[in-house]
């Protein structure tokens, strides 16, 4: 659409010429997200980090302060523990998580605190058996 209103036309009549020219030329056909809903951020205020947010969430990304990701991995490795098949496996998950939660207590990083201790190996495994027992 690089050529130029003529004078005397009036620009709505123009317009509406130059997008009937491009249907009838097929240049609407195909357009990617055709048929879709408009995303949510239509309807909501201005962001200027839109275009950061967006591709984080197309990548699967997500960014927490270190000690609310630790607070989580904590939370996901007692689960997992919990759900281990084997006792030594329920240990490991719970040594290895420890491991981090000591570091971060002894060297906290920038932000909220972590406001968490390890866990205490024989009590998850005991809660592991009981679990275990439950089940069966």
């Amino acid at each position: 659409m690089t050529e130029r209103k003529p004078p005397g036309v009036p620009f709505e009549s123009w317009v509406d010429k130059q997008i009937q020219d491009a249907q009838a030329r097929g240049e609407f056909e195909r357009l990617p997200g055709v048929g879709e809903p408009l995303p949510a951020e239509v309807d909501s205020t201005y962001d200027e980090l839109w275009w950061v947010k967006r591709k984080m969430a197309r990548e699967g990304l997500a960014v927490l302060p270190p000690a609310l990701a630790l607070r989580k991995e904590a939370e996901d490795a007692l689960t997992a523990a919990y759900a281990a098949p084997s006792e030594r496996m329920a240990r490991k998950i719970i040594e290895d998580v420890n491991v981090k939660i000591r570091d971060m207590m002894f060297k906290p990083p920038p932000g909220p605190p972590l406001g968490k201790k390890p866990y205490d190996v024989e009590d998850v495994v005991r809660e592991w058996r009981r679990l275990r027992e439950t089940r069966t």
